[in-house]
């Protein structure tokens, strides 16, 4: 039996889109993919993505932010690099050596948003939301998924 396609989410500080994905791709491939995310920098879980995501009933509060390095110095490698750095931070977003399919996808980042706590949290929601998309498309563009499906409530779909 081959071994499951590994996946590696990137983006700056590994706090908050990176962590999404990660939980998404974990949720909703169940054991189809092996997910992990990291960043540049070392950063803080975000909490308001941590709200966003305990919201629909994803639990990442006991993640914890990661480097590229410590990746490479653990000699990982990938079948998949995505960067999900926003289009301001996409210098900076990290590539991750090796033969790794790489893609990028862009969203906002949840570090630099401004406005009222609300108007924050609002904003990471539709960040989750455009994140949840983007990973249940990368999943059934490859066909590479249990037999079914699980939606965010964990429901299953055929």
């Amino acid at each position: 039996m081959a071994a499951k396609p590994s996946v590696l989410f990137v983006c700056i500080h590994n706090a908050a889109r990176s962590q999404m994905a990660e939980a998404f791709l974990r949720h909703l491939a169940g054991d189809g993919f092996e997910a992990a995310s990291a960043g540049l920098e070392k950063g803080q879980l975000n909490p308001l993505a941590v709200k966003v995501m305990a919201e629909i009933d994803i639990d990442i509060k006991q993640q914890s932010s990661k480097t590229v390095f410590s990746l490479l110095q653990q000699e990982k490698t990938f079948d998949y690099v995505i960067t999900v750095c926003d289009d301001a931070s996409g210098e900076r977003c990290p590539l991750f050596p090796g033969q790794a399919e790489r893609l990028h996808w862009r969203f906002a980042d949840p570090a630099q948003l401004t406005g009222s706590l609300e108007e924050q949290v609002e904003t990471i929601r539709l960040i989750r939301e455009q994140i949840q998309q983007r990973v249940t498309w990368f999943v059934e563009e490859r066909k590479i998924f249990p037999a079914v499906l699980r939606d965010v409530q964990g429901e299953t779909r055929a």
